[in-house]
């Protein structure tokens, strides 16, 4: 049997991910330089760990807090996922380190709390989405959670947000103060959402399935007024026992609406499922969307 290796990736492929990554890492720790650190706030996982061991000691050891901290996890990825992820892992924890000591020389921001969770919140999400984006990884809490995933069931989501309540908890323990506590926490749920804006993206696509007696009418309006690809497969009622075409359609959330106005038109009685999909994978050589075909129609009437 021939053996299916990974395809090496291009030079100026690589040079592209280590830019994004080098800029992540940037964002990331400029978020926490100018933002967080000076106004008594923490990042979640192993960066906040080392912020407030920064906070203990001296801020001039977070990086060095960063990096030894770090590097168990680093052995856990080298021997439980893959030694191509570890190579990008530690460049990102490096430049992290990196510009967390060349930027302890920026003023800090100091200003209303709101903008301080704001503002700092989303450029530190930016940072940490582009570094997950481009493959890196600068918090061992991630990897503790693909490891608990494969060995015992829990989500990464899980872990992660059980490592970060003890992150949270022991800072408002430590410093008797809870309002910085809960202020970290909020930036820290604004950072959450601004990566996913950045490995999604804005548009939210959605995956439809519509089982109806009038599958054909349905599949040609589809194709026809909406200008949507979809797929057709062959089911069957598990009650009724009746053969049945099944359509699936990967459509944009703004086309949503308009499908379902469509396939309701033509049969009220019709089963729509919609569920969410995070990425849609496809060749970059295709330079449209691949569920996506020119609309004959510009009206439903």
């Amino acid at each position: 049997m021939a053996h299916l290796g990974i395809t090496k990736k291009k030079p100026l492929q690589l040079l592209a991910e280590y830019f994004g990554i080098a800029l992540g890492a940037f964002l990331g720790a400029l978020s926490i330089r100018v933002f967080l650190y000076p106004n008594q706030l923490i990042d979640g996982g192993v960066v906040g760990i080392s912020l407030i061991l920064g906070r203990l000691t001296n801020d001039s050891f977070i990086s060095l807090y960063l990096i030894l901290l770090n590097l168990p996890f680093v052995y856990l990825a080298y021997r439980y996922i893959r030694r191509t992820f570890v190579i990008q892992m530690l460049v990102a924890i490096a430049l992290f380190a990196f510009f967390l000591s060349w930027l302890e020389i920026v003023p800090p921001f100091h200003g209303d709390s709101l903008e301080i969770i704001a503002i700092g919140g989303a450029i530190l999400g930016i940072g940490a989405g582009l570094i997950i984006r481009f493959g890196g990884c600068t918090d061992g809490s991630e990897i503790l959670g693909i490891i608990a995933n494969k060995r015992f069931g829990f989500t990464v989501g899980q872990v992660v947000l059980v490592f970060n309540f003890f992150v949270f908890t022991s800072y408002g323990l430590i410093f008797l103060d809870w309002h910085i506590a809960v202020k970290s926490l909020l930036t820290y749920i604004v950072a959450f959402k601004m990566i996913d804006l950045v490995i999604v993206g804005l548009e939210e696509i959605k995956s439809v399935t519509v089982i109806s007696t009038k599958s054909k009418e349905i599949s040609a309006a589809i194709l026809e007024e909406l200008g949507l690809g979809l797929t057709i497969t062959s089911g069957r009622g598990g009650y009724t026992g009746e053969e049945r075409n099944i359509l699936n359609v990967i459509v944009e959330r703004l086309d949503l609406a308009d499908l379902k106005e469509l396939v309701l038109k033509i049969d009220q009685y019709a089963f729509i499922s919609i569920s969410n999909i995070y990425e849609v994978v496809y060749s970059h050589k295709t330079k449209r969307s691949p569920f996506r075909r020119k609309r004959k129609t510009k009206s439903l009437t």
